[in-house]
């Protein structure tokens, strides 16, 4: 298959959509930027087109697929109950970073949903992602546009790495803007409850809808736990070298970070370091890449994936991160490196 790239960085190109509309209507495969991360995108309706991107990303079929709208109406479809709750979150926050996951209608397949009676559905803020969706048939069902497991994608180029001849097209938008999936909360039970932390964070969530709970499955890796939303279940994010996380005093992690690369410099061996701005020069005998500034939250978020990406084109023999507790963004960028280390933490 020949993988077509449509450039879009100055904005929507109609005649592009169009083209990208009939490929998803007529069952192919779009990959097409978001402000959260690029997605793979099919007709979210058609369990035929939803199995192609669980074949195409290698992804396990019952991990759930995101179905994106465009227009708040579009969501009566697929679902069969819809909570006080949504609407007062989708006035707040769509087009935006935020997944609800509720009752799904007999609309939605179950290839779609990884066989679940719940359906994951989101609005993103991105103009060539909501012209996609008009013209693919209004249901874009998206997982994040890369090879399962590998960080996900931030960039076209990203998505051309991991899925060129594999899918039919691929819309460049540019960089995204965020850098991080979004924000998941389940509104199927009594009380709210986070199932993937983003950019929207617990206390903006409960200065909107009341009492939010975070999920006490976020760090579970119980073979036997069914995943919900998507990323819960299975390791994500992972670059190709072990991932190590050294949590403590920042002084300290330092030191144990600089005293693990040494040890595998004496061992003929390069040891990857992801630190920050402020960390930068403290490091020796290490592939050091700065993540951003620890007073810029956004900046870490967006480049996180594409430092895990550049460490796989580099011979690092493993990869030691200072972890990154925040106020805002924190709880969201941890989940994921906790996620590609898979919950390898070495405490100082």
């Amino acid at each position: 298959m020949k993988t077509v790239v449509e450039t879009m960085t100055d904005g929507v190109d109609e005649d592009g959509i169009l083209r990208a509309g009939e490929i998803l209507r007529g069952g192919g495969l779009v990959a097409f930027p978001t402000e959260t991360v690029y997605g793979l995108g099919a007709d979210a309706l058609d369990q035929e087109a939803a199995r192609k991107i669980y074949q195409a990303k290698g992804r396990p079929s019952d991990n759930p697929l995101i179905v994106h709208i465009a227009d708040w109406e579009a969501i009566h479809k697929i679902t069969e109950e819809l909570p006080p709750q949504a609407k007062l979150l989708a006035d707040t926050f769509w087009p935006g970073p935020l997944t609800m996951i509720l009752k799904k209608s007999a609309a939605v397949p179950r290839a779609t949903t990884g066989g679940l009676d719940t359906v994951a559905v989101r609005m993103p803020d991105n103009a060539v992602a909501l012209a996609l969706i008009r013209a693919g048939g209004g249901y874009v069902a998206a997982p994040s546009a890369n090879t399962s497991g590998r960080p996900s994608p931030t960039t076209a180029g990203h998505v051309l790495e991991d899925m060129d001849g594999v899918i039919d097209m691929i819309i460049d938008g540019g960089p995204v803007q965020i850098g991080l999936e979004s924000t998941i909360v389940d509104l199927t039970g009594e009380v709210p409850v986070i199932l993937r932390p983003g950019f929207i964070s617990q206390e903006m969530l409960r200065g909107v809808i009341g009492p939010v709970e975070m999920d006490r499955g976020l760090s579970s890796q119980d073979p036997a736990v069914h995943p919900k939303a998507p990323g819960m279940k299975y390791r994500h994010y992972a670059p190709k070298a072990p991932l190590f996380i050294v949590e403590g005093e920042a002084g300290r992690v330092r030191q144990k970070i600089n005293e693990l690369t040494v040890a595998e410099h004496e061992r003929g061996h390069l040891a990857g370091v992801i630190a920050t701005d402020e960390s930068l020069g403290f490091y020796e005998h290490a592939a050091v890449k700065s993540i951003g500034s620890r007073t810029e939250e956004l900046s870490i978020a967006q480049h996180l994936y594409a430092i895990l990406r550049e460490f796989d084109l580099m011979d690092v023999s493993v990869i030691y991160s200072e972890a990154f507790e925040m106020p805002q963004l924190g709880a969201a960028i941890m989940n994921r490196l906790m996620k590609a280390a898979g919950h390898q933490v070495i405490e100082v």
